[in-house]
């Protein structure tokens, strides 16, 4: 019976590793234990409808990086925009994430940063070139 009883929790513990090595693959498993009244104060404190909070959950803590890409590419610094201008950033960050023009952006970032093509198919466009008009204390050209 002991070696029964062994196998058992060795098979248990074995099932709860898996499952959380799962769960960790899979963005919105913390959400999956929250109660859809805490899932729509969380989206509407961050300004979002439940369905963008869930779409942008389900890409994961990366899901703006193209965002930060282009950024570099103008020369733009995301925290001190993000202190500077937290909505803004945020609206940007939004906007990214929920692009279906990500696998465009992926490419003209790596073949050619400078290249301005990202001008017509951008959702955040106005936004970026508006923040590369203004004075950064970052930049050093300011």
């Amino acid at each position: 019976m002991s070696a029964l009883w062994d196998k058992a929790k060795s098979w248990s513990l074995l099932s709860a590793i898996l499952r959380w090595i799962r769960d960790k693959k899979d963005p919105l498993s913390d959400l999956r234990h929250c109660a859809e009244s805490e899932v729509e104060r969380i989206a509407r404190d961050n300004g979002l409808s439940v369905s963008e909070f869930r779409a942008l959950a389900s890409l994961g803590p990366n899901g703006a990086d193209l965002l930060e890409r282009r950024m570099a590419a103008l020369d733009l610094d995301p925290v001190e925009i993000s202190q500077i201008a937290p909505h803004t950033f945020r609206d940007t960050q939004k906007l990214c994430s929920l692009c279906r023009s990500h696998g465009r952006c992926l490419r003209d970032l790596t073949r050619d940063p400078a290249n301005e093509a990202w001008k017509e198919y951008c959702p955040n466009v106005g936004t970026l070139i508006a923040l590369d008009a203004l004075p950064w204390s970052s930049r050093s050209e300011w």
